[in-house]
């Protein structure tokens, strides 16, 4: 207590005071001087046991967040007296719970970070170790075919690392807040026919039928280019499941309270036990080809909720997986 300065000049003053009291008091009468003596010791008693214990509450006070920063488990700073120092408790115990629940936040932040990184890792090493191998074949003097047949390998991985880049990099974006979403109106036909644009020519190469039969009024709100790659991961998904010769079909339906379309295609489905991880970032499917990262859905999802909507995936009744894409109307982007 008295390390405190303020408290140190009070005493001095007061005993300065009480001396100078007694004195005069003394030299009036001495049974004044004795009761100024007798005042000032009651006096100074109450007010050190007073101040005594207000340093005290304080001193707890000053514990109490000592275990905050040092990540206590357990912290109990609760009073339920009144007074400006109860106030201060109460405030500290505010902190003390938006702090943990910040650490625990970070926490999970940072295991995720770590096991993203591990898996980011694992999936630049197999290409990277497929290029190498490839390199090595070329400096022992390949003949001029398997010469290109390898470079075409190469290129091909090349590519998809490209491709993983990239789509980690919108995801990193997406995550650090960075992209702010258009909101315009958007016709729905003119979305399925930038998604598909570039599609095309591997659907012809691999005869998959693509059906869609969609209202031209029919339409959303929504930043147009963001949703067109959300829709293409998703029949990039649909391409892989369905193999040659297979079929997709896009179907719409607008109601009075969302937007929603529905992609169906003609594969085995989706195994019961991927359902739940099917949208996680680096999760491959049971019957994911060796070529999938386990991205796409992933950066699907995140452009699609960050607009407002919702999706979902489903085994068909006929066969085959489906997907819905809803967006509620009028609802509200985030950036």
């Amino acid at each position: 207590m008295f390390r405190n300065r303020e408290i140190r000049q009070f005493a001095v003053l007061f005993l300065i005071l009480t001396i100078v009291v007694f004195v005069v008091g003394f030299m009036i009468a001495p049974a004044a001087g004795g009761l100024v003596l007798i005042s000032s010791a009651v006096y100074a008693t109450i007010f050190f046991l007073f101040t005594r214990t207000r340093y005290e509450r304080i001193a707890q006070i000053s514990e109490q967040i000592d275990r905050v920063l040092h990540n206590a488990d357990h912290i109990d700073i609760s009073n339920e007296e009144e007074g400006e120092l109860s106030i201060l408790q109460s405030e500290v115990r505010k902190m003390t719970l938006r702090i943990r629940e910040q650490n625990a936040a970070l926490k999970k932040e940072k295991e995720l970070l770590a096991d993203s990184l591990a898996d980011i890792a694992h999936q630049l090493r197999t290409p990277l170790t497929s290029i190498s191998l490839i390199l090595s074949l070329l400096e022992n003097d390949a003949e001029e075919s398997e010469r290109k047949n390898l470079l075409r390998e190469m290129d091909g991985l090349l590519v998809r690392m490209d491709w993983l880049i990239t789509a980690l990099l919108k995801l990193s974006r997406l995550d650090a807040g960075m992209i702010v979403f258009q909101k315009q109106q958007i016709r729905v036909i003119d979305l399925i026919r930038s998604a598909v644009q570039p599609l095309l020519i591997p659907m012809d190469l691999h005869n998959i039928t693509l059906q869609f039969d969609v209202p031209e009024d029919v339409g959303i709100q929504g930043d147009m280019d963001w949703l067109a790659e959300a829709l293409q991961n998703i029949l990039k998904n649909c391409m892989e499941s369905t193999g040659d010769n297979g079929r997709i079909v896009i179907s719409c339906e607008d109601t009075l309270l969302y937007t929603q379309l529905a992609v169906h295609d003609s594969g085995a489905g989706i195994p019961q036990e991927d359902f739940a991880c099917l949208f996680d970032r680096f999760y491959k499917g049971k019957n994911s080809s060796a070529a999938g990262y386990g991205i796409g859905l992933a950066l699907c999802k995140t452009i699609i909720t960050r607009q407002g909507g919702t999706i979902c995936a489903k085994n068909h009744p006929q066969g085959g997986a489906i997907f819905y894409i809803r967006f509620p109307k009028d609802q509200e982007l985030s950036g």
